[in-house]
């Protein structure tokens, strides 16, 4: 939980794990109304409030946040890889143009922070690199748009970056341990993106 002064006065800050989706959105913002806070925004992974929250209103966020499978973040750096994560989660489910623009690129825009800082920082706070979680996030957007099965696989392969659907295919085998098509077949649940 980050405090800022400005002109105004205080603002809090709170930092949410396990925001994915304009619905995760509108479930915080609930949470915090019916803790008695209105909030000066809600984004995916965060909450800006007015003032410094007292002891009981956060305890009845928390416990919202927590009912809804949402959780505070109290650690900085935690909180810095949370952000990565929901950056990288919206580069990756962002409608509209294929990603052309290089991830490193987007997430240094994004986050107004050198690449190398945010890698070092996302490999020693999660265990993994953001290239792997990267992958990991491709590879279940895959998953969802075969399920919706409106797409050709090299048209999933375009929205999604990928220099060719063989180059699609070996990934997703590598970490699935099956075929596009087979996957198709058979259709394994699917990991909540959250989760990954």
């Amino acid at each position: 939980m980050d405090k800022e002064i400005n002109e105004s006065g205080r603002r809090t800050v709170l930092h949410i794990r396990g925001m994915v989706c304009p619905r995760c959105i509108m479930a915080v913002r609930k949470v915090l109304s019916d803790a008695g806070v209105e909030p000066l925004s809600v984004e995916l992974g965060r909450a800006t409030v007015e003032g410094i929250l007292p002891t009981d209103a956060m305890s009845r966020i928390s416990a919202g946040l927590d009912a809804l499978g949402f959780s505070l973040i109290e650690d900085r750096r935690t909180a810095e890889a949370e952000m990565i994560k929901t950056a990288v989660i919206e580069f990756i489910h962002c409608p509209g143009q294929p990603q052309k623009q290089p991830l490193s690129s987007y997430l240094a825009a994004t986050l107004h922070r050198e690449y190398s800082h945010l890698s070092k920082l996302f490999s020693e706070t999660t265990g993994t690199t953001i290239e792997q979680y990267f992958i990991a996030q491709k590879v279940e957007r895959v998953k969802e748009l075969i399920e919706y099965g409106d797409m050709t696989m090299s048209e999933i392969a375009d929205r999604l970056g990928y220099s060719s659907t063989a180059h699609l295919s070996a990934q997703f085998k590598k970490h699935t341990g099956m075929t596009p098509s087979e996957y198709r077949s058979h259709q394994t649940p699917r990991t909540p993106i959250d989760r990954l």
